[in-house]
């Protein structure tokens, strides 16, 4: 039976597409994987590309049983031939044979990371936890949207005492009852997004919050661009300004090219600035949130190190593992640059199980022997022939670490400052303030800083130093509703609300305790939000895991 969709549905899913932003939609009831069909009609009629791909999360089972699994094949293969009779099939059928769908339990997410989805499914509401939301979430595309499937319930208040699958690793024998009070955070977070929508499994939508009631269409130009220009629009006008400008300059305009963002294409810039300038007492600091295009930045300038001339490179990382996007740019970059594999290149992948196949090794004899080798961190002794290093995710490495990797050779060092991986304070406010004071001296006196050695094995020597911050996201528009709400809900950015550090620590005797009503904290109230983030940025030291749960 034909049924007329809300308007307010479209109009959500046409306004997140013209202004590059994603969509989130909650579905309550069992016949809610049905209407993920619909949804993802709506998309593909928006969007002016191939159909959109899809990343389909569950727990464990699917749903399908094996019949289907087998009937599914078959529709697949008529498809193929073109045979099939769209009048004969069902919906789901269809969609499941005509699209792009990746299917992924919730254990094996993090295979995920570094790909790029139009739309995301996340059924089995139980087993959701922080790190799996910020993971997931993280791979759709602007424009895209994300849908959350829950079982039928008879009101949204009984999410707040669904036990989760997180909750029994939590259990002992003297707490066996737990309060699940972050199901109550993120249901009353979901008001607060403005690009979010509940509905039931017929597309009736659940009168939630107010700004429901005012989804309007954005008013667009007469070639349907919006008439408000996004901050992207200006900046993609600059980014392919500065393309044709270093088209001539060698290897930067071929590096640019692949660069994404402005942000993106200034850090390569100044990666390589540095790197021409042979200066083996260099630190250059990139830091960023989650998404934008961080590793990528790090692969190109290695890949126009080598074009430089710099022979040995050292590239470190809490594990191999993630170095994937790193590397997988570096060879995209030697590829812009002319390189052929087998024939200027080879790389060696890890034979250690643990890391599955992860690169560890790049040889390049091109024009000379040049190498970009993996090292694990604690082995910074390896380090002596070194003339470039590269540290990534440098916050998730102990500080007197990365300390002592600094040597007398040129330093790319990169981290998240906000995202599930850490918070970068540490980094921040010790190290890169350390080396921004010590470049600050270097510069305005010429007179060396550091003898308060900052870098083991650099004999005291100053730095010179330098900083980039990217802030535009990669896959989406800056100002991103679900962005900011994945923030808000589960405290990604509290690092940048902190109060300043106050000059000396209060004596005991001044200082008041109190009891935190947890009920309380978790509310959703401004100002018990604004403690939580305090609480939380104070008491995190790894990453997100399920502190928030």
């Amino acid at each position: 039976m034909r049924k007329k969709v809300d308007q307010r549905i479209r109009t959500l899913v046409e306004n997140g597409v013209k202004q590059h932003q994603r969509s989130l939609f909650v579905i309550v009831g069992d016949k809610g994987r049905d209407q993920v069909v619909n949804l993802h009609y709506m998309l593909s009629k928006t969007v002016v590309k191939a159909r959109p791909s899809v990343l389909w999360c569950y727990k464990k089972d699917l749903y399908l049983s094996s019949h289907r699994k087998k009937r599914m094949r078959q529709i697949q293969k008529m498809a193929q031939r073109g045979l099939l009779d769209p009048e004969k099939e069902d919906p789901f059928s269809l969609f499941v044979a005509s699209t792009n769908i990746r299917y992924c339990f919730y254990s094996e997410t993090h295979k995920i990371l570094g790909s790029t989805y139009g739309m995301l499914v996340l059924q089995d509401f139980e087993a959701l936890t922080p790190n799996l939301l910020a993971r997931t979430i993280e791979t759709v595309e602007g424009g895209g949207i994300v849908v959350m499937l829950l079982s039928s319930l008879d009101s949204l208040t009984k999410l707040y005492s669904l036990t989760m699958d997180v909750h029994n690793r939590f259990r002992t024998e003297s707490h066996q009852n737990l309060v699940p009070r972050f199901n109550e955070r993120l249901v009353l977070s979901l008001a607060g997004c403005h690009s979010c929508i509940l509905m039931d499994d017929e597309l009736n939508i659940l009168p939630t919050s107010t700004h429901v009631r005012h989804i309007q269409p954005i008013p667009t130009n007469p070639d349907g661009t919006p008439l408000v220009p996004s901050a992207n629009a200006a900046t993609n006008a600059e980014l392919k300004d500065l393309t044709e400008s270093l088209r001539e300059v060698q290897p930067a305009g071929s590096l640019v090219s692949r660069c994404r963002t402005l942000d993106q294409a200034r850090a390569v810039v100044s990666f390589l600035d540095a790197a021409s300038e042979k200066t083996l007492r260099s630190t250059v600091a990139l830091t960023a949130a989650r998404g934008r295009g961080k590793s990528a930045a790090l692969g190109l300038a290695i890949a126009g190190a080598l074009g430089l001339g710099y022979s040995n490179i050292f590239v470190t990382a809490p594990s191999p593992e993630n170095l994937r996007t790193l590397f997988e740019f570096v060879f995209k970059g030697l590829d812009e640059l002319g390189y052929k594999e087998h024939i200027d290149y080879d790389l060696v992948e890890s034979t250690n199980p643990a890391f599955a196949k992860a690169v560890v090794r790049v040889n390049v004899y091109r024009t000379h022997r040049q190498t970009v080798q993996y090292i694990q961190p604690q082995h910074h002794a390896a380090l002596a022939q070194a003339e470039l290093l590269v540290i990534d995710e440098a916050a998730a490495i102990p500080l007197p670490l990365v300390k002592s990797m600094l040597g007398p050779y040129l330093v790319f060092l990169c981290s998240t400052v906000n995202g599930y991986e850490g918070t970068g304070r540490s980094l921040s406010l010790k190290l890169i303030q350390q080396l921004r004071t010590q470049g600050a001296q270097l510069t305005s006196s010429g007179v060396k800083g550091g003898e308060d050695g900052l870098a083991a094995g650099s004999s005291g020597a100053a730095r010179t130093f330098r900083e980039i911050i990217l802030q535009e996201p990669i896959r989406y528009s800056l100002g991103d509703p679900v962005e900011r709400w994945l923030n808000d809900l589960l405290c990604l950015d509290a690092a940048e609300h902190t109060p300043p550090l106050p000059s000396r620590l209060p004596h005991p005797d001044e200082c008041d305790l109190y009891y935190v009503e947890r009920d309380t904290l978790f509310s959703g109230h401004k100002a018990s939000e604004a403690f939580f983030a305090t609480v939380y940025v104070s008491l995190r030291c790894q990453p997100l895991s399920q502190h928030t749960q």
